[in-house]
């Protein structure tokens, strides 16, 4: 997975953007004070690099790459709510990795406060890692 790619993560804001005639949103300020695309674009790169510094302590490969997170959602407030899972429901690392994850979005300059609900549906599969987590692992 890219630095440019969230295809595993579905990234939305709480504001419908205007679309103009082809599709894409305007450039410029969103109407009713919802962020820009610009801005969601920016935060969401950001906070998907962030992620990318969280570390399973017992696997050498991050928490985004690992396909653990499922969704993360900007609201127009800033506020950040993260969907992750765990690679069991006996991780080791349960405790720590949800408080690794929203210290990591908060540490993104311009978010507002930041939600991280750990999920089990989907439950988490090795087919959801990256190409290069299968790499760090040796799972080809």
């Amino acid at each position: 997975m890219s630095d440019d790619s969230v295809d595993s993560v579905q990234t939305q804001t709480a504001s419908r953007l205007e679309q103009d005639a082809s599709g894409t949103a305007p450039a410029g300020p969103a109407p009713n004070g919802a962020l820009s695309s610009e801005e969601i674009g920016r935060l969401t790169d950001e906070i998907v690099a962030a992620l990318k510094s969280v570390y399973d302590p017992e696997i050498p490969a991050d928490v985004y790459e690992l396909g653990l997170i499922y969704k993360i959602d900007i609201g127009d407030d800033r506020a950040i709510s993260i969907d992750m899972t765990l690679t069991t429901p006996n991780c080791p690392s349960a405790q720590e990795l949800p408080s690794m994850v929203e210290n990591a979005a908060a540490s993104v300059p311009g978010v507002g406060p930041v939600t991280v609900k750990v999920v089990w549906d989907p439950p988490w599969e090795p087919s959801r890692m990256s190409d290069e987590a299968r790499v760090v692992l040796n799972m080809w």
